[in-house]
């Protein structure tokens, strides 16, 4: 405690990592005010009637969490960051495919500009598609739209719900350049760490009344351990060593002996995109089979609820897959061998060139199954914790796309606190280590 208490000190004393922690609360707390607003117009009655009856699907549910309860508000922040979040992946893959953004990522901080311009215009486009869909699917479904709805009502209202998703993109953005950084990923943990209160005292509440104050405690053990587990896949790293070819200067040999670089290869390079994409395919059957045939019954009861046995029995295996697709994209073994030989660099006993990128390529395959195996695993414990009497809105933080979120974004925020400390020659805020988050595991250090 003394040793916290010390660090918050430090923490005060640096006068910029001061204003940047106060400028970074001061706009995560207009975004939670802005999740609150509800649209002008919207009988906010018959949406906590609804929530209440226990009317939500799957996907509300997913989007409340994430939204930090906006969607189910239907508050002018609705739409919350998951759309920019849609573009942004859009343009990831785009840069795997179209040679034009290809080039634009190759161009250093002009084309960087360019490409955020790009997913600013795509995000328009998706939320000006969603708004009316949020309102006619979910708004309009829980009979909370005005009598009077008309054309202007609709018009004023996808324009308000364009511009609250907007804002809170603008929101993040100025947290990452005048805050702690990780702007757009800290809203997102917020929203969901908002929901954790709430959920963890009805569960909470329930143990009381049934008096096994005793089911509490072992569901928050078990918890820590999910945690820390995850945190430890998360900092995973397979360190492959690294020699340098010695440089003739002169009439001298030049070496770097002594000196051992490493080149980290993550054990979950792929993060928690493979759980975003399962997840979001799992959605279709819910969509596409509304159970008015007797197949879409057969689906729509098999693979909308998702705690049942086949919705997570295919939701691993769709994890599964997309680790290894989206490990491929993420890290090229070719490219990485052809700048170790432009820089002189070499594994030890592999000849440089096409053997290193297969020596990658099997590394690279060999560690990608047991993070796949993780993830998959990640992904169903909330039905586990379903099963085992955990309540739905705790559950939900057992596992899945929430607690991966949770994880790195506050690893990587507390690593972005420590830095500044490390670098005015103060104490790091845990004692004898220092705290990795992504940025660590991605860069290639010096032993």
């Amino acid at each position: 405690m003394k040793r916290f208490i010390n660090s918050l000190k430090n923490i005060w004393k640096v006068e910029e990592l001061r204003k940047r922690i106060l400028l970074t609360l001061s706009l995560i707390l207009v975004y939670r005010i802005g999740s609150f607003i509800i649209l002008p117009g919207v009988d906010y009655t018959k949406l906590v009637e609804a929530q209440e009856s226990g009317g939500q699907n799957m996907l509300e549910t997913l989007l409340s969490l994430f939204s930090g309860g906006g969607f189910t508000n239907a508050s002018i922040m609705a739409l919350g960051i998951m759309p920019y979040i849609s573009a942004s992946i859009i343009m990831q893959l785009l840069g795997m495919a179209v040679p034009a953004v290809q080039k634009m990522q190759m161009e250093g901080e002009s084309g960087r500009k360019q490409i955020n311009n790009y997913t600013r215009i795509l995000t328009i486009i998706i939320c000006a598609l969603q708004a009316p869909s949020y309102l006619t699917l979910y708004v309009d479904n829980k009979g909370a739209l005005p009598d009077d709805a008309g054309t202007f009502w609709w018009t004023q209202s996808i324009i308000v719900l364009v511009s609250g998703a907007m804002f809170a993109v603008w929101l993040g953005e100025r947290i990452t350049d005048k805050g702690v950084g990780n702007g757009i990923s800290l809203l997102i943990t917020v929203g969901i760490l908002a929901r954790l209160p709430e959920a963890f005292m009805a569960e909470f509440g329930f143990a009381v009344e049934s008096g096994n104050l005793i089911m509490i405690v072992l569901e928050i053990f078990v918890f820590m351990v999910v945690v820390l587990a995850t945190v430890l896949i998360v900092q995973g790293v397979r360190k492959i060593p690294l020699n340098t070819a010695k440089r003739v200067v002169g009439n001298r040999s030049a070496t770097n002996q002594g000196v051992r670089s490493y080149l980290p290869i993550k054990v979950n390079a792929s993060g928690v995109m493979p759980i975003i994409f399962a997840q979001a395919i799992m959605t279709v059957p819910m969509m596409l089979f509304t159970g008015d045939g007797s197949e879409g019954s057969f689906i729509a009861n098999n693979f909308s609820d998702i705690y049942g046995f086949g919705y997570n029995m295919l939701l691993a295996v769709l994890i599964i897959i997309f680790t290894y697709f989206y490990t491929a994209i993420m890290i090229n073994p070719r490219k990485i061998a052809d700048e170790l030989k432009r820089s002189g660099g070499f594994i030890p006993g592999i000849r440089p060139g096409e053997e290193t990128a297969n020596y990658i390529d099997s590394l690279v395959s060999r560690i990608t199954f047991p993070g796949s195996l993780f993830l998959a695993f990640i992904a169903i414990i909330p039905a586990l914790a379903k099963l085992a009497g955990v309540n739905d809105a705790f559950a939900m933080f057992f596992g899945g796309t929430s607690l991966l979120i949770m994880v790195g974004v506050v690893l990587d925020t507390l690593q972005q606190v420590e830095s500044y400390l490390l670098n005015r020659h103060m104490d790091g805020l845990m004692e004898g280590t220092r705290v990795k988050g992504k940025r660590t595991a991605n860069v290639m250090s010096g032993m």
